[in-house]
C-alpha cells in the first residue's frame, strides 16, 4: 500500500458536523482523555491490543511528536458532542493511493455515550466525509468476531462482511463499504456540514 499527502489537500477542514457528533482535528488538549482510554483494559480488549504500558510523560512526548509530524497515510479526528465534550476518536489510515482505499477506525472511549447512537453517527459522518472529500472508493475495517455490538453498528452504517482474519491470537471479521454502495443508500436526508 502507498499513500500520498495530496489526498489530504481537501481534508483540511476545521469541523465535520453529523447529527449527534462533531469530528474535529485532534488537539494537544485531548491527550489526557486519550491516555485514559489507551490504558483502559476493557477498551484495549475491544481493540485487540494490550493496555498501553507507557507512563503519562512518555505518552505525552509521543503524542506531541505525532501532532507535529503527522503521517501522510492517516487522518485522525476527535469525536465531540455538540456541547464540546470529547468522547472518542476516529479516523482512516493505511491509505492506498493506487488501490483507492483506506482502513477505518473508531473508539468511543467515554462509556456514558455507548449504545446511544454516537458510534453510528460517528461512522456515518466519517464515511460521508471520506466519500465527499477524497477520491477513495473503498473503506474497510476489521472488528473482533466477539464484538457483536460493533458489527451491528457497522452493518447499520452500510458495511458488509467480506472475510475473516486470524491474527496474533485474535479472530476478526473483515468488513467493507464501497463508494457505489454508499451512494445508492443516500436518499438526500443525510447532510454533511463542513465548517
Amino acid at each position: 500500500m502507498t499513500c500520498s499527502p495530496y489526498e489530504f489537500e481537501s481534508v483540511g477542514v476545521g469541523m465535520i458536523t453529523g447529527r449527534k457528533v462533531i469530528l474535529r482535528e485532534k488537539r494537544l488538549a485531548d491527550v489526557r482523555d486519550d491516555y485514559i482510554w489507551h490504558t483502559d483494559p476493557e477498551l484495549a480488549s475491544l481493540d485487540a491490543t494490550p493496555p498501553l504500558p507507557a507512563i503519562f510523560s512518555r505518552y505525552l512526548l509521543d503524542y506531541t511528536t505525532e501532532m507535529h509530524y503527522p503521517s501522510p497515510c492517516k487522518q485522525q479526528f476527535a469525536v465531540e458532542t455538540p456541547e464540546g465534550k470529547h468522547i472518542g476518536n476516529c479516523g482512516y489510515y493505511n491509505i492506498s493511493e493506487t488501490g483507492g482505499e483506506a482502513e477505518l477506525g473508531i473508539m468511543i472511549g467515554n462509556r456514558d455515550y455507548w449504545d446511544k447512537g454516537y458510534g453510528t453517527d460517528t461512522i456515518n459522518t466519517l464515511t460521508s466525509h471520506i466519500f465527499h472529500q477524497t477520491g477513495l472508493n473503498r473503506i474497510y475495517l476489521k472488528t473482533l468476531k466477539s464484538n457483536a455490538r460493533a458489527q451491528k453498528c457497522f452493518k447499520k452504517c452500510g458495511f458488509s462482511p467480506c472475510g475473516d482474519l486470524d491474527k496474533d491470537g485474535y479472530s476478526f471479521v473483515l468488513m467493507e463499504l464501497h463508494r457505489r454502495q454508499w451512494e445508492e443508500t443516500q436518499d438526500g436526508t443525510w447532510r454533511l456540514k463542513l465548517e
